[in-house]
């Protein structure tokens, strides 16, 4: 059964109910379904490029059969101890800035409501930099670090931006002059830092998945595993957000309380990432709104942002590593050259319908 569902003016999609023996039944859009098993496809086979990639290449064939179980020593030890754990962390430090920019676009109604853009990152960044710099703390110290500097940024953000409730642009206005003051800070503290201490702080900022291992892995994996459901759970009450606060209430939606719940999740998410890989720029502001152009569907189009987040990293990480010859690249470095690129191309976008 199909049903026709407006989007614009100018657009339509459709929906499908799928009905099961039992009397249950799920809406599905075929459009959106098949652009999230595409991503999974193309995350998966990424994946498989990556771990396949380095001074021992390893074939896609022989990266499969390791994975499996079979594969010859030396390609167990350069598939399951060396590559496998890096790419695992970027497999969920991609879903998880992806996701979270989902969430925050969507409540701020907003394309540019990135968490890169209105100040998360950096305060993530800052709590990190603090750590290194003033107290010479360790890596495992600079991730909680990490942690800590997002979650405090997130609350002050939101308590700053609240007034009766917190509002897109608000959110948005005050998150850019957050961030660029967490800037400043950011850059006090390298020219108080000592050289090695700069130099370390430098290394983590750019972003990189270099030296990533189960370590980094573990923790990562955990809070994901709780947060990423939470929020495709309340992916209904997200859409409904993105209607208003009013239309949301009338749709019986505890507004307030859906927002912080989303909110602390996708800062928190964002936090881990960037505790696990630096700060990797741009991935939260693209993947969302790749993912909706992909999918055509309107709403945050959370699973398909996680995966679009996955398979943008996995991508720009390969060519990191290997485009470039000998000259590997801190993956950082080529999302911020692909971000901005972006970033240019939206604005002029939005210039151009009218929107800013």
């Amino acid at each position: 059964m199909s049903t026709p569902t407006s989007t614009s003016p100018s657009r339509t999609f459709r929906t499908r109910t799928l009905r099961t023996g039992g009397g249950l039944s799920v809406r599905y859009e075929p459009r959106a379904l098949f652009s999230v098993l595409a991503l999974v496809v193309v995350a998966l086979a990424a994946a498989v490029v990556l771990i396949g990639s380095g001074d021992f290449p390893v074939p896609p064939a022989d990266v499969v059969s390791t994975l499996l179980g079979g594969g010859t020593e030396v390609q167990k030890i350069a598939v399951l101890d060396l590559r496998l754990p890096r790419v695992l962390v970027a497999v969920f430090v991609g879903a998880a800035l992806g996701i979270g920019g989902a969430v925050f676009q969507a409540i701020s109604r907003n394309p540019l409501g990135s968490p890169d853009v209105i100040g998360f990152g950096q305060g993530s960044t800052v709590g990190a930099l603090v750590v290194i710099v003033l107290f010479q703390g360790s890596a495992m110290a600079a991730a909680g670090g990490a942690i800590a500097g997002g979650l405090v940024t997130g609350a002050v953000i939101y308590l700053l931006a609240w007034k009766r409730g917190v509002h897109g642009y608000r959110l948005v206005l005050v998150g850019i002059g957050a961030a660029a003051m967490l800037t400043a800070v950011i850059h006090y503290l390298i020219t108080k830092a000592q050289l090695v201490d700069a130099t370390r702080a430098v290394v983590w900022m750019t972003g990189s998945l270099d030296g990533r291992d189960m370590a980094q892995f573990w923790p990562l994996f955990g809070v994901s595993c709780v947060l990423l459901p939470l929020v495709l759970g309340h992916g209904r009450a997200l859409r409904m957000l993105e209607m208003g606060d009013d239309a949301a209430y009338a749709l019986g939606v505890r507004v307030e309380r859906t927002r912080i719940v989303l909110m602390g999740s996708a800062v928190l998410l964002v936090a881990v990432a960037t505790a696990a890989a630096g700060p990797i720029v741009f991935v939260s502001l693209s993947a969302p709104q790749l993912a909706r152009r992909l999918t055509r569907s309107p709403g945050p189009n959370l699973a398909a942002s996680a995966l679009m987040g996955t398979a943008l990293l996995l991508v720009a990480d390969w060519a990191a590593t290997s485009a470039f010859g000998e000259r590997r690249l801190p993956v950082g470095v080529v999302t911020g050259v692909l971000g901005g690129c972006y970033l240019l191309w939206l604005l002029v976008s939005e210039r151009k319908a009218g929107r800013i």
